[in-house]
C-alpha cells in the first residue's frame, strides 16, 4: 500500500476529540509529538495544506502516525509534556527557537511568577529559584503553560491597583488587590513538580 494512500486511510479514523498525536518516521521512531483540542482537525492539517520550512522537512518525514484520545484538552497538554520527555522527538526541538537552552524560573516574590528564562547572566541573583537546563525546549514551554493553568500564580510583571483578566479567569488569586493571601502551599507544590514529582500535578487536574 502507498504510503500516502495509508495515511489517507488513517486519517478518516481519527475522530475529533481531544488528544496528542505522535508523527513517525519509516524506522518508526517518533519524530514529533503534539497535542490537540480536535484530533482529526489538527493531524489532517500537516498532509491537506502546503507546508514550507521545517514544516515541510516533517511533513516530508511522516511515514505514519498514532494518536491517544483524552478526557479534555487540559490532558492532552499534560499527555503532550509526558510524552516530549520521554521521546525527546527530533522536530520538537527544530521547530522552535532552540538557540539556547531555557530553565524554568519560580521566582521568590512574595507573590512568584513563574516562567520561561534564557539569559542567565542577568539572574545571578538570590532572589528566583532556576531549574533546568531543560534540552527540549517544547517540554519546558509547555510545563510552564500547564503549570500557570493549573495554579493561580501571579501572571503580571508587577502588582497592579486592579483585577486583571487572569483572576476573572480562576488563573490568579488577585494579589494585587488581596494582600493577606497565604501563597506558601501553592509554591511548595510548585517547587515539588519541578523536581520531578509529575503524579502531584496529575492529581492536581
Amino acid at each position: 500500500m502507498d504510503i500516502k494512500e495509508h495515511i489517507k486511510e488513517k486519517l478518516s479514523l481519527v475522530p475529533e476529540k481531544p488528544g496528542s498525536y505522535q508523527m513517525k518516521n519509516k524506522d518508526g521512531i517518533i519524530i514529533y509529538v503534539g497535542k490537540a483540542k480536535n484530533l482529526k482537525r489538527r493531524v489532517s492539517s500537516y498532509f491537506n495544506r502546503i507546508q514550507t520550512g521545517k514544516t515541510l522537512m516533517l511533513v516530508n518525514d511522516i511515514v505514519d502516525f498514532e494518536y491517544i484520545v483524552t478526557n479534555s484538552e487540559i490532558e492532552s497538554l499534560i499527555l503532550e509534556i509526558t510524552l516530549i520527555k520521554k521521546y525527546n522527538p527530533k522536530y520538537n526541538i527544530l521547530l522552535k527557537d532552540d538557540k539556547s537552552y531555557p530553565y524554568i524560573e519560580l521566582t521568590k516574590d512574595i507573590y512568584p511568577t513563574l516562567r520561561i528564562v534564557r539569559n542567565l547572566n542577568r539572574k545571578k541573583n538570590r532572589n528566583t529559584r532556576l531549574f533546568g537546563p531543560y534540552p527540549n525546549v517544547t517540554a519546558a514551554k509547555k510545563t510552564v503553560e500547564i503549570i500557570n493553568r493549573v495554579y493561580p500564580l501571579r501572571k503580571c510583571d508587577k502588582l497592579g491597583k486592579d483585577l486583571c483578566l487572569y483572576y476573572h479567569i480562576g488563573e490568579c488569586l488577585g494579589y494585587c488587590v488581596n494582600k493577606d493571601i497565604n501563597i506558601e502551599p501553592i509554591k511548595s507544590e510548585i517547587l515539588d513538580i519541578l523536581n520531578g514529582n509529575d503524579k502531584l500535578l496529575i492529581d492536581k487536574i
